[in-house]
């Protein structure tokens, strides 16, 4: 018998088996929409850095989560941007804030559309930190008690989920216990567990309006070797009570990813963050590559290292082109 005897290629002669075959599968379930919310009313404004994304005023959100469902897309990530910053970040957990507004016209609109919410100051304060600055610095314990009023009032307009990304130590315990004394016990944490100083946040921070004015975040944010200690920071937000582990940005991360596959038996998320979607436009708009291919092969690649969930920008072009 000649050699090979062996001919792996045989099973990828015809699309048909190679759709039979597949080990990994990209479904408009795996995707949630992260959506930026602006004041006042008829905004819908491109973000430049962002193909295909924009700002929304409340009112025009409410279309933009009906074409969402009507895509079958099942959540949206919000996050909010307020018209006056200061300090302390007061727009974060104002009764009639930005966010607290969003969600209330979402669960009304949209009932059965899963609600999360972004608990962080950086998009409230005047300094774009995301905590509480004394002495120049971010002080944690402080700063815990803006996020957990902020988590409950997302929670009090009818958030399904809050998703504190700050990185403080302590967050997840505190907020679980701020959100069960509200009587908030059924709203989930979907934790940034391990959420690293990354060079890939520039065109979120111009959307979100979020650049810090001094200095950076890695005193409080991961550093970008480590490994460990990313799964040290997971472990201790389960613990804590987190209900869901994030890893943020995702495809330079996808080591971290798999291992925490293994470590942990409890839902994961991935967040295919603004640099890493914006580049790929930006090499479409080149002509370099097939933007509709890349952005799929890395959705695919993120689930495929251990994602249950993959929020992205590209949620709504990418569930319209997978289809029912």
């Amino acid at each position: 018998m000649s050699f090979p005897t062996t001919r792996m290629r045989r099973l990828r002669r015809s699309e048909a088996l190679r759709r039979m075959l597949r080990e990994t599968r990209l479904s408009r379930d795996d995707l949630v929409a992260p959506l930026f919310v602006v004041e006042g009313s008829g905004v819908r404004e491109a973000v430049a850095s962002m193909p295909g994304v924009f700002r929304f005023s409340v009112d025009t959100l409410v279309g933009e989560a009906k074409e969402l469902v009507g895509a079958g897309l099942p959540a949206v990530l919000l996050f909010g941007i307020p018209m006056h910053k200061d300090a302390t970040g007061s727009g974060a957990d104002a009764a009639g804030g930005v966010i607290q507004r969003a969600v209330e016209a979402l669960k009304s609109a949209c009932p059965d559309l899963c609600v999360m919410t972004d608990v962080c100051l950086c998009e409230y304060t005047d300094h774009g930190h995301c905590g509480v600055v004394e002495h120049g610095d971010v002080a944690n314990d402080p700063t815990l008690e803006r996020l957990v009023s902020t988590a409950v009032s997302h929670a009090r307009a009818g958030a399904d989920v809050v998703a504190p990304s700050d990185m403080m130590d302590g967050r997840v315990a505190a907020i679980r216990a701020g959100l069960d004394v509200g009587g908030f016990e059924d709203v989930a944490i979907l934790s940034y567990a391990a959420k690293f100083a990354s060079a890939y946040y520039g065109p979120f921070r111009d959307a979100a309006e979020s650049t810090p004015q001094f200095g950076d975040r890695r005193s409080y944010q991961m550093d970008p070797p480590n490994a460990r200690e990313a799964l040290r920071e997971m472990r201790l937000d389960l613990e804590e009570g987190a209900d869901a582990l994030m890893v943020k940005p995702a495809l330079p991360y996808l080591d971290v990813l798999a291992r925490a596959k293994q470590e942990f038996d409890v839902p994961l998320a991935a967040y295919h963050v603004s640099g890493e979607y914006s580049m790929i436009h930006a090499a479409a708009q080149q002509g370099w590559l097939d933007g509709e291919r890349a952005m799929e092969e890395a959705l695919v690649s993120i689930k495929r290292a251990g994602a249950d969930i993959i929020l992205t920008y590209a949620a709504k072009a990418v569930a319209q082109r997978l289809g029912s």
